[in-house]
């Protein structure tokens, strides 16, 4: 019988843990989209084969969003190579912030107070915001937490943490639990997703609406992003999990 070399044991002994949400009809979306469609087109029993045509809006569920989603002229998702979809994953555990404040701004400081415990975050690495957010993910309306005058009360990045992160740690990704980059009190204020933007400009990529980043350690873990290479796509629903050793 044929033995796995060490790197196959490496990585099929690794824990696994899904960051990706299921998507459905009645998932949390973004206000300007409408709810996904679905029929069936083939059946077993008519067609000897079962197939579905669905109908979506690209940033859909977990997703990758690409630079050209945001940014004329940038990389769209299919330009996005595969040495970029795997990446060494860092978690930033602000849960307990998230949950005395829902309106919580990762900030820089927050960033550094990590890398005083963890060591510095490496250069070309994944960074997620991990809020416990998608906690919410069954009750839509607990998610997009509007208040009466229909702002947002939702966490996210500040503009000062994610250029610290692009600038200065000149990361290759970020990710968050929320539907948007920004929190939905700055999103109001200004009118506009100015964190997303700065982001996508720098020709980076992001991942929204991530699940179950509570259960990845701080450091240690590899993040894989697997987006349908869908040609000129600028955001596309994709399967996101991190291995790490126990």
């Amino acid at each position: 019988m044929a033995q796995l070399n060490d790197f196959q044991s490496q990585i099929l002994n690794a824990k696994r843990v899904d960051l990706t949400h299921q998507v459905h009809p009645g998932i949390p979306r973004f206000a300007a989209f409408e709810p996904m469609q679905e029929r069936t087109i083939r059946t077993i029993e008519e067609d000897r084969f079962f197939a579905k045509e669905y109908t979506f809006a690209t940033p859909y569920g977990t997703h990758i969003d690409a630079p050209g989603h945001f940014a004329a002229g940038k990389r769209l998702v299919s330009e996005i190579g595969v040495d970029e979809l795997v990446l060494p994953l860092y978690v930033l555990h602000l849960e307990e912030e998230v949950a005395a404040n829902p309106d919580y701004a990762v900030t820089v400081d927050a960033i550094k107070q990590f890398e005083a415990e963890h060591g510095q975050i490496a250069e070309g690495s994944f960074v997620a915001f991990s809020s416990d957010w998608s906690k919410r993910w069954d009750d839509p309306e607990a998610f997009v937490n509007l208040d009466e005058q229909g702002v947002q009360h939702t966490p996210g990045w500040s503009l000062d943490a994610l250029k610290f992160l692009v600038e200065d740690r000149k990361v290759a990704a970020v990710g968050h639990e929320t539907l948007d980059t920004d929190p939905g009190v700055a999103m109001a204020e200004s009118g506009f997703l100015y964190g997303e933007l700065y982001v996508l400009e720098q020709n980076i990529y992001q991942v929204e609406v991530l699940a179950n980043l509570a259960e990845v350690p701080a450091t240690g873990a590899v993040i894989v992003v697997g987006p349908a290479n869908i040609k000129d796509a600028p955001s596309i629903t994709s399967r996101v999990f991190a291995l790490h050793q126990d």
